[in-house]
């Protein structure tokens, strides 16, 4: 699968050559633990007649990370504690699913009955820890599995982007990404969990616009709007895509990480609840 979208120039209103191309990574298999993911991505581009190019973007679903990981858990197996009794009785949650978001998060941001929103031990802030039963499949006919976050999305990131660049002999931008809802909107959306050579937050500042005026305040936070744009074409449910290639975005590639899009606590006015669960990092 492959779709184009088209790039305007912004002044004339006439469209241009410019456009932006996303590759489906078709035929890659369900991903098992163990399983080296960088070749199986590497293998299934070539079986494509996919030829990465230098600045394109490998843009990677989180839950092939976390299943090559073997970022398994089954819920039956889980002793729950007090506190996530409680937790679970006031969110009117399943105890078991209340006790591992606590064990992956370091402290709690929101929580009302059917929700529980976390800061998650890799950073950012997720419903549920980010923990996931869609698509996880049954590993075992006993028990009931979901699937936790990769453990560093951001290493993975960098070793997905040495593989390409052996394999292809090109410079390429890789994203670990994963869908998150945002705080006062509804729906989920692509975001970067993982960044490993393009500008995760692209810093504008001090460019000039059309107008000759120096920009003030313009971070974009790319990595996020690949991870999105990609998301379209990577889907939700069954479509079975858990890899696009992101070709014609135009950016400098630079060393980066998905940390550099985490706002600092102390700055955060919407993420921290007062005392709540705190985990050690």
């Amino acid at each position: 699968m492959v779709a184009e979208t088209g790039l305007n120039d912004g002044v004339s209103g006439h469209g241009c050559d410019e456009k932006v191309e996303f590759h489906a990574i078709k035929g890659l298999p369900v991903v098992q633990p163990g399983d080296d993911l960088s070749e199986l991505l590497v293998s299934e581009m070539l079986a494509c007649g996919l030829a990465a190019r230098n600045s394109d973007v490998l843009v990677v679903a989180s839950k092939l990370v976390s299943r090559a990981e073997g970022r398994f858990v089954n819920l039956a197996g889980l002793r729950v504690s007090a506190e996530a009794e409680e937790l679970a009785a006031e969110v009117q949650k399943d105890p078991r699913l209340v006790e591992l978001i606590l064990q992956e998060s370091v402290h709690i941001s929101r929580r009302c009955p059917g929700v529980l929103i976390v800061r998650h031990r890799l950073g950012h802030i997720s419903a549920n820890a980010g923990i996931d039963a869609s698509n996880v499949g049954p590993r075992n006919p006993e028990g009931e599995w979901v699937l936790l976050l990769p453990k560093n999305p951001d290493g993975v990131a960098v070793e997905i982007r040495h593989q390409l660049r052996e394999s292809f002999g090109v410079d390429v931008g890789v994203i670990i990404a994963d869908s998150l809802g945002r705080p006062f909107r509804l729906g989920t959306v692509g975001h970067a969990i993982g960044v490993s050579g393009v500008p995760a937050l692209w810093d504008q500042r001090g460019q000039e616009d059309l107008f000759e005026r120096s920009l003030e305040h313009t971070e974009t936070a790319l990595a996020d709007q690949l991870a999105a744009s990609a998301d379209l074409v990577l889907g939700q449910g069954s479509e079975g895509r858990g890899a696009v290639l992101v070709r014609g975005v135009r950016f400098p590639m630079v060393e980066s990480a998905a940390v550099d899009l985490l706002r600092d606590e102390g700055r955060d006015l919407y993420a921290r609840e007062g005392g709540g669960h705190v985990n050690a990092l």
